[in-house]
């Protein structure tokens, strides 16, 4: 799609969350739903959990590639990063935390910003994945909020194995499973390779 370069992203930037503050709201989230009956929870909360699981050990497992450094630390200019999510999602459990700790080894130069999608549907309607509005996104942004690129809302590959999964007619849970592992295989892998394509391409 063609980039939009009429978005006030600065605007979003400056109601967006920081990762630390999402990680603490998903844990208090997940605690607090825990005790209540099906009927009260958060809507889609039986993800939350294991996508929270996920969370955790990847923020625990993965390394920062010395590629991913190299180019950070070649940049010119800060850039921003901003991330459309939102806890329910499985796919965001496995790239959200790849991306917040390449952010995190910036040492300033990419700063994270995270926006929920379900607050700011007219921010991912510009960005829709085959007519739908599949997170997460990543917005990347100059020093002056141009938008440079996105990217999202999973690696290639594992874009093209959902299609396949789709056109099976593979159902929503079993497609989930087969994507999961896909992504257990990979550590993270094609996220880091087309993040540091990303990065390569700011001028």
């Amino acid at each position: 799609m063609p980039i939009n370069t009429v978005i006030d992203y600065k605007s979003y930037i400056a109601k967006a969350v920081l990762f630390d503050d999402y990680v603490t709201a998903f844990e208090k989230a997940v605690e607090t739903n825990s005790q209540l009956t099906e009927a009260e929870q958060l809507p889609y909360f039986k993800y939350y959990p294991l996508n929270l699981q996920r969370t955790q050990r990847i923020l625990k497992q993965y390394v920062v590639t010395d590629e991913l450094l190299t180019a950070i630390n070649a940049l010119q200019k800060p850039l921003h990063w901003l991330v459309i999510t939102e806890p329910w999602c499985g796919d965001a459990s496995q790239i959200v935390p790849v991306i917040a700790k390449i952010a995190a080894a910036s040492n300033g130069k990419i700063q994270l910003h995270l926006v929920y999608r379900d607050e700011n549907l007219e921010l991912i309607d510009q960005y829709l994945t085959n007519g739908g509005r599949a997170i997460p996104k990543l917005l990347q942004l100059d020093d002056e909020y141009n938008l440079l690129a996105h990217w999202g809302p999973r690696p290639a590959a594992a874009q093209q194995l959902v299609i396949s999964l789709k056109a099976q007619g593979i159902p929503h849970d079993e497609l989930a499973t087969i994507v999961h592992k896909w992504y257990a295989e990979n550590k993270a892998a094609d996220i880091s390779a087309e993040l540091l394509a990303l990065l390569k391409e700011v001028k």
